[in-house]
C-alpha cells in the first residue's frame, strides 16, 4: 500500500510538472471598428458596442490579444470596461494618442510584461509616414512577455496592414517577418522564443501575401492547424448578419513550436430594440474576433 501511495504521489507531481512546463492559454485578434458618426447614424453605437466587446473579452479572458482600429478615446472606454487587462500600442499617426491604435491587450495577473516597443509598415520603420502604396500609416505593435505561473516567455505582435496598397501589405509582410527572425531569437542563449502573430491582414488564405507567412518556415495559421475548430463563418462581415464567406482576412500565426488545440471565430450579436417594439440583431463591431487555444513549449 505505501508504495502504491508513492506511486501515485509521483506521478502527481510528474503530472503537476508537467503543465507548469507547458500551460494552455488563449488568444486572440478583434478588429472592433473605429468610432464613427456615419455607424452611429445607422444605429452602431459605440457605447454598446464597447459593452459587448467587453463582455466578450472578460468571458473568453485570453491571456494576450490584439486589437486593430483602436481609438485613443475607445481604448480609454475598453480600460473601463476589461476587468484585469493592460495595455501596450501608440496611436499610429504620431506615435502617442493621434490615430488608431493596433493595441496589444494582456491580463496583468497571469503574464508580465518584460519589454515592448512598435514599428511602422514602410521603408522607415521609425517614423509614422505612408509605406510604398499604402492608403493610411500603417504600425505593428509587439510585446515580450513571460507566463506568472509557468515563466514561459513569448513575442506577441499585433498589426493592421493597408487596405489599398498590394505593394504596401507585401513589402509590410516581408518587414514583419524580418522583424520576428530577428526578435525571437534571445540574445543571451540563442533559443528562439515562442512567437503570436494577430492582426487584420486585409487579405484571406487564398491571398498570395499570406503565404509570405505561412510557407516562411517559421509561421502557421492556427485555423488550419487546430485539432479543433469552431468557425462557422469568416472574418468579416461589414455589419451584415446574413453574409456568409469563407474569406478569412484576420488572422492568428504562431510558429511552428506552439501547438494549436483549437480555434474559434466568434458570431455573437445583441438586440437593439426599434421604434415598433421589434427588435433588429446587430455586431459589436464588422469583423467577427477570433481566439486560438495554443500551447507553448518550456523555454528551457
Amino acid at each position: 500500500m505505501r508504495r502504491h501511495i508513492l506511486s501515485l504521489l509521483a506521478a502527481l507531481t510528474l503530472n503537476c510538472c508537467t503543465s507548469l512546463i507547458a500551460q494552455t492559454i488563449i488568444v486572440g485578434s478583434y478588429n472592433i471598428r473605429y468610432r464613427n458618426d456615419e455607424d452611429s447614424l445607422r444605429g452602431h453605437i459605440w457605447q454598446r458596442r464597447c459593452q459587448v466587446i467587453s463582455d466578450l473579452i472578460n468571458w473568453e479572458r485570453p491571456i494576450v490579444w490584439g486589437a486593430q482600429e483602436v481609438l485613443h478615446s475607445q481604448l480609454l472606454d475598453l480600460m473601463q470596461h476589461l476587468d484585469g487587462y493592460g495595455y501596450i500600442g501608440v496611436g499610429r499617426d504620431d506615435g502617442r494618442t493621434k490615430g488608431e491604435y493596433a493595441a496589444i491587450f494582456y491580463r496583468t495577473d497571469d503574464v508580465e510584461l518584460i519589454d515592448n516597443g512598435h514599428f511602422w509598415l514602410n521603408e522607415q520603420p521609425d517614423r509614422p509616414v505612408k509605406g510604398w502604396d499604402a492608403a493610411c500609416v500603417r504600425i505593428c505593435t509587439w510585446g515580450h512577455f513571460k507566463v506568472r505561473a509557468t515563466g514561459q516567455e513569448f513575442l506577441f505582435f499585433n498589426l493592421h496592414m493597408d487596405h489599398v496598397g498590394t505593394v504596401a501589405r507585401r513589402e509590410s509582410a516581408q518587414l514583419v517577418m524580418q522583424r520576428i527572425s530577428e526578435m525571437a531569437t534571445r540574445q543571451q542563449d540563442g533559443k528562439p522564443l515562442p512567437t503570436i502573430l494577430t492582426g487584420d491582414f486585409n487579405v484571406d488564405q487564398q491571398d498570395e501575401i499570406y503565404s509570405i507567412f505561412t510557407s516562411s518556415g517559421l509561421l502557421k495559421d492556427t485555423y488550419e492547424a487546430a485539432r479543433l475548430r469552431f468557425a462557422e463563418n469568416g472574418t468579416f462581415h461589414g455589419y451584415h448578419p446574413e453574409r456568409h464567406t469563407a474569406s478569412r482576412i484576420d488572422h492568428i500565426f504562431v510558429t511552428l513550436d506552439v501547438a494549436v488545440d483549437a480555434y474559434a471565430a466568434r458570431t455573437d450579436a445583441y438586440w437593439t430594440p426599434q421604434d415598433d417594439g421589434q427588435h433588429s440583431l446587430r455586431h459589436p463591431s464588422d469583423h467577427y474576433p477570433i481566439f486560438a487555444r495554443i500551447t507553448l513549449r518550456s523555454n528551457d
